[in-house]
């Protein structure tokens, strides 16, 4: 048992590190190609931090674990709404933009019920994949184009997807991309050797996470679901966790709200395409209910309180309140 968490916080360490440094090292690498830093903030820096929860979903569908390869999406989704954004707000009351709110929290939703229906129909095959990584593509477009017009910014508030690079960037500024100096081989040799070894360092970490959280469920009694639902998907939503509070509490609350919409995106149609795509996977059982049901209604719930343009304490705690409860509910559900 003692053994066991201790590979399951190995891993999630590892995820980290890893992530930390394959984003740095393609950051690097893009400068130097002459990237935008806006193309930069879009896809390495705000794409790139879900690198980590890309390889656990991967590799659990790979070796036949559906209930942690789902459960790490459906529950990171649920916590980076509920858990995250609540305690955000009990922190600082959170502002949010209407026009942003429109768009992407609607982008939210929408992604949420294709899961949903992915889920009850055909699971994520290899053409629900290519679909969902074909939208992702074309909401990184119109991302990057509605970031580039200026004066409509200025009217319709930053894109989600801009919102989590620029958590991230702000959080370790060793991220911000800068022009490119001219130097040796060194200056493309030592970022190659950090992007690859994080890259390494991340698939080395995702299967040791995989094989301790599958292991957990066998001596704990529980079933894969609720250990991908609960303890996999908020360790790899640390990432998210972080970025969100640090922004509430320096009084970026717009960014924080960004960072969890701009997440969730990425989690279903970033990695649940590519999971489709590399390791075509079920939906377990167990996970055809209430788990997708909170997943969809944890983002409406949202999206009706920023109506308003912001998220208050009272809202936050309930959000809080609803993740202990769903938590609370999946351990007696597993026992």
């Amino acid at each position: 048992m003692v053994s066991t968490l201790l590979s399951l916080i190995g891993g999630l360490v590892l995820l980290v590190v890893g992530g930390e440094l394959l984003v740095r090292g393609s950051v690097r690498i893009a400068e130097r190609l002459g990237v935008s830093p806006l193309l930069i903030g879009l896809t390495l820096v705000g794409f790139g931090t879900s690198t980590p929860e890309l390889v656990t979903s991967v590799e659990a569908a790979r070796v036949g674990a559906p209930g942690i390869a789902i459960g790490n999406i459906v529950g990171s989704n649920i916590a980076n709404v509920l858990l995250i954004l609540g305690l955000s707000a009990l922190l600082s009351p959170l502002a949010v933009s209407s026009d942003a709110l429109k768009r992407d929290g609607t982008i939210v939703i929408l992604a949420s019920l294709l899961f949903a229906l992915a889920g009850f129909t055909t699971g994520l095959t290899q053409p629900v994949g290519l679909g969902f990584v074909a939208a992702l593509v074309g909401y990184m477009v119109y991302a990057y184009l509605q970031e580039r017009s200026v004066a409509r910014v200025a009217t319709t508030g930053h894109t989600a997807a801009f919102d989590k690079g620029e958590a991230v960037e702000a959080l370790d500024p060793a991220l911000h991309p800068r022009p490119a100096v001219p130097s040796g081989i060194l200056g493309w040799l030592i970022p190659a050797i950090m992007a690859l070894g994080g890259l390494a360092i991340i698939i080395f970490g995702g299967r040791t996470l995989v094989e301790a959280a599958v292991g957990l469920a066998r001596t704990l009694g529980m079933s894969e679901a609720v250990i991908g639902l609960t303890i996999v998907a908020v360790g790899t939503s640390l990432p998210e966790f972080v970025t969100s509070i640090v922004a509430a509490v320096r009084r970026q609350t717009d960014i924080a709200v960004g960072n969890v919409l701009g997440s969730n995106v990425y989690n279903i149609l970033g990695i649940g395409g590519m999971t489709g795509l590399i390791a075509p996977t079920p939906f377990p059982q167990e996970m055809l209910g209430l788990d997708l049901g909170v997943m969809v209604g944890a983002a409406i719930l949202l999206f009706l309180f920023a109506w308003d343009r912001k998220v208050v304490r009272w809202e936050g705690a309930l959000m809080f309140a609803a993740y202990i409860a769903y938590t609370g509910w999946l351990v007696t559900r597993s026992g």
